[in-house]
């Protein structure tokens, strides 16, 4: 990979000057640019790193394009009616390339902090921010290697000594993701010579042991995520779960203040409009009764009534079709959701046992913290006449179907890998409706066009881009 194109960096600009009379500090101190500096500390990189986390790589294309592939939305219009209708974008370097960047950028910047505060480092001491990271770290590779598979890690972060890096197996990443998360649980845990982070920490206002509850937390997810390849560690689903977040309080989520800044859905609305109601999730929600129906899905702006979108043929028109409704500035954008805690240790219960008290009373939390996501209390007569029915009818397809539900629609990514994971598992628990799937489900993410042109590694492994609606990720039973 060329320099340039995985890894950005901070330009500093040299002025070469000839004064007369100047001393040798004197020149350094007037070639010095104070607006771009070459080294930051890490508790301004940290900040960087958690928002573009949020907005740039969890809340964007990823999330954008997962959320047409699950049939959260409908593309309507542009490049995601082609991804709707299987045309081009989801086979194409460039869908995804913007965000392919982002991710190794902030993968590169969170590099920099580990080595600031290790112990070789300048801040060596700073435990809790070295354990932020470590966490943050293992968090953007597992997004990377889900969508992508195998990718570049080991070398890729090595400017101007490795151009074209190779790429790694994903089953060799995952197990750098649970090395990071259990290296930033054991960092968080000491006592850090540094001050907090406090307001730099957009996520957690440095609290460590909210950080801890979110690392085990994922590492309950991504332990799930390998059912197919671990055969099922549901146990220690249950047991990293049950170490993180007891409440939505506590979730890990970006919250957008609506004036400076807007949730990434209610942008790309607002600078795109490419989405309409998806008809296959109103007709999930009209089969059971589920009052959500009327939050999810409300009229474009100055039409009376929802008009739903054709999964895979709809026209390509704006301002027709409804709209998200709980698409908002402020809507929050969740790297890790309480009520996903709660639906994992539901699945792993129902795995190990079926119906059982524990798997409902984690069913039922999961699904009123659901309905308290988008501002709505849990209906006693949709708990007894429609969800506890299902569940106990078949457990496990209940809880999978909640979850996906509970999903919509900044949560596209997780719903997209779980679609996935069942598949491998030979569960049809979430029927798609687009019937382009039967020859062209997207079973993962193209690489980015930066580095498609530019590595070789990367442009053999992408070929023309068809590899993504027949080669399953590793993890979902594919070999990268």
């Amino acid at each position: 990979m060329k320099m340039n194109t995985i890894i950005k960096f901070l330009a500093v600009p040299v002025l070469l000057m000839v004064m007369a009379g100047c001393s040798k500090d004197k020149l350094e101190e007037i070639n010095e640019n104070k607006n771009n500096p070459v080294d930051l500390p890490s508790r301004l990189l940290v900040t960087d790193a958690i928002t573009k986390t949020a907005f740039s790589i969890t809340g964007s294309d990823f999330a954008f394009y997962a959320s047409v592939y699950t049939e959260h939305n409908v593309g309507i219009y542009n490049q995601m009616y082609n991804a709707e209708i299987r045309s081009g974008e989801p086979s194409l370097a460039t869908t995804y390339n913007n965000t392919w960047g982002s991710v190794y950028e902030t993968l590169y910047n969170l590099k920099i902090i580990i080595n600031k505060t290790s112990e070789d480092g300048n801040e060596a001491g700073n435990f809790h921010t070295l354990g932020i990271a470590q966490v943050l770290t293992a968090y953007n590779l597992a997004i990377l290697t889900d969508l992508m598979g195998d990718v570049p890690y080991e070398e890729a972060l090595q400017p101007g000594e490795i151009f074209q890096p190779k790429l790694d197996k994903q089953e060799d990443l995952y197990n750098e993701v649970f090395s990071l998360l259990d290296a930033g649980i054991a960092n968080l845990g000491k006592e850090s010579t540094a001050a907090s982070l406090g307001g730099q920490d957009f996520l957690y206002g440095g609290n460590a042991d909210k950080w801890t509850q979110f690392a085990y937390g994922l590492k309950a997810r991504y332990t799930a995520r390998l059912a197919f390849r671990n055969g099922g560690k549901w146990a220690d689903v249950i047991t990293f779960a049950n170490q993180s977040f007891t409440s939505a309080a506590n979730e890990a989520k970006f919250v957008y203040d609506g004036s400076t800044t807007n949730s990434p859905f209610q942008t790309f609305f607002i600078d795109r409009d490419y989405f309409g109601a998806s008809t296959s999730l109103h007709n999930k929600l009209v089969d059971r009764n589920d009052p959500r129906d009327a939050t999810f899905f409300i009229p474009y702006p100055g039409k009376d009534d929802v008009e739903f979108a054709p999964n895979g043929s709809p026209d390509q028109v704006q301002g027709f079709y409804g709209i998200s409704g709980i698409m908002s500035p402020t809507a929050p954008t969740y790297l890790l959701s309480y009520h996903e805690i709660e639906f994992l240790k539901a699945e792993a219960y129902a795995r190990q046992g079926g119906v059982s008290a524990d798997a409902e009373t984690a069913f039922l939390n999961g699904l009123e913290a659901a309905f308290a996501k988008v501002g709505m209390e849990l209906d006693s007569t949709y708990v007894v006449d429609e969800a506890l029915r299902l569940f106990t009818a078949n457990p496990l397809k209940e809880v999978m179907v909640q979850k996906y539900l509970s999903f919509f629609e900044s949560e596209a990514v997780e719903a997209y890998n779980d679609i996935r994971r069942m598949k491998a598992m030979g569960e049809n628990f979430i029927t798609l409706d687009n019937p382009n799937n039967a020859t062209k489900f997207p079973l993962r993410f193209t690489y980015g066009a930066d580095d498609v042109t530019t590595n070789l590694n990367i442009a053999d492994a992408y070929g023309n881009g068809s590899y993504i609606y027949t080669e399953k990720v590793w993890w979902a039973g594919g070999t990268r």
